[in-house]
């Protein structure tokens, strides 16, 4: 992977002191181990503050935007993979090592590009294929904004507390 540029390395800087400010609160069940943890796009940066420093290894996109991401999560102690699901299913099939060696695995459910909230193949395929969970990440917010995008991505507000709860998927 080339190195970001300094521009990407400085967004990145910033926004990962902003997620370093969030507090969160973790919910999960008594059966909670590693899997798939499953984000609506929405909420990739509640997610990426809920589990920096737990060695998930994440799906990136190789857009712009997946430049500035791929950045923030590895500052946050992610493991990068570049790829997406419309790229085929050839990226999310380099998840599946991860999972089998004991790792979590994280990934938007509803892809780089939406529609927003609709579970796209990635996720139930890698499921399957390695035996491993879904988990559902259902985030609630304190104060933040949502913007006008696709996916209505939310920006949680320096020091605001989120709420996540973990859910197996059926």
């Amino acid at each position: 992977m080339l190195k970001p540029s300094f521009k990407v390395r400085f967004k990145a800087f910033l926004v990962t002191l902003w997620i370093k400010s969030l507090r969160i609160r973790l919910k999960t069940p008594e059966s909670f181990a590693p899997g798939i943890l499953g984000v609506w796009h929405k909420d990739l940066l509640a997610s990426a503050a809920t589990f920096k420093n737990w060695g998930v290894h994440t799906l990136v996109s190789e857009s712009n935007d997946g430049d500035l991401f791929a950045t923030i999560v590895q500052n946050l102690g992610y493991s990068v993979i570049r790829g997406s699901s419309t790229h085929g299913a050839t990226n999310v099939r380099h998840l599946l090592a991860p999972l089998r060696e004991g790792h979590f695995v994280g990934m938007a459910l509803d892809g780089p590009r939406g529609p927003a909230l609709q579970v796209k193949q990635g996720s139930p395929w890698l499921a399957k294929s390695s035996g491993r969970p879904l988990w559902l990440i259902d985030a609630k917010y304190g104060a933040h904004i949502t913007l006008k995008t696709w996916d209505k991505f939310i920006l949680p507000l320096p020091l605001t507390s989120i709420d996540i709860e973990i859910k197996l998927s059926l």
